[in-house]
């Protein structure tokens, strides 16, 4: 439910000419570096703090992180020319 709006965001969000490489890499450390650790970051929050409910600050945190700097920097693309999957 959550990559099918996100792919179809990010290709509206950046043109065509920088489509791949712009929206690959936010994309991949997102999913890969936050998503991959997650499990082995919050086990050790829980290890380090002895709560077993500690490790899902971190995922808390980064949604919010996220929301955070997604209203503050991220432009608004409806009704813009060449933003869109047929190139229009």
């Amino acid at each position: 439910m959550v990559y099918g709006p996100i792919a179809a965001w990010l290709v509206e969000l950046f043109p065509p000419r920088i489509r791949y490489s712009a929206m690959s890499l936010p994309y991949h450390i997102g999913n890969g570096w936050f998503g991959g650790f997650l499990p082995v970051t919050a086990f050790a929050i829980v290890a380090a703090t002895g709560n077993i409910y500690a490790g899902l600050w971190y995922p808390v945190i980064v949604a919010g992180l996220t929301v955070i700097v997604g209203a503050l920097f991220l432009p608004e693309t409806a009704g813009r020319k060449g933003r869109s999957a047929a190139g229009g």
